[in-house]
């Protein structure tokens, strides 16, 4: 394992520059990253979802309807 937040002193930084810092080193890895191809079942999945919401847009919740029936805060 590489070194940590606290080897490198980031755990002293105040939340909002670690949280600057994470989005920084979170857009380093664009180049980095590679996406899998989807299989032909995540796809055909996919399509079924769409159809379902295309056929019965009523089934759709917002984010925050969905907090609300888990019990979470915002």
């Amino acid at each position: 394992m590489g070194p940590t937040m606290k080897d490198l002193g980031i755990d002293k930084l105040p939340a909002d520059q670690r949280t600057a810092l994470a989005q920084e080193i979170w857009r380093s890895l664009d180049d980095a990253r590679t996406v899998p191809p989807l299989s032909d079942a995540f796809k055909a999945e996919l399509e079924r979802r769409d159809a379902e919401m295309d056929a019965n847009p009523g089934v759709a919740v917002t984010w925050a309807e969905m907090r609300a029936q888990l019990g979470w805060r915002s």
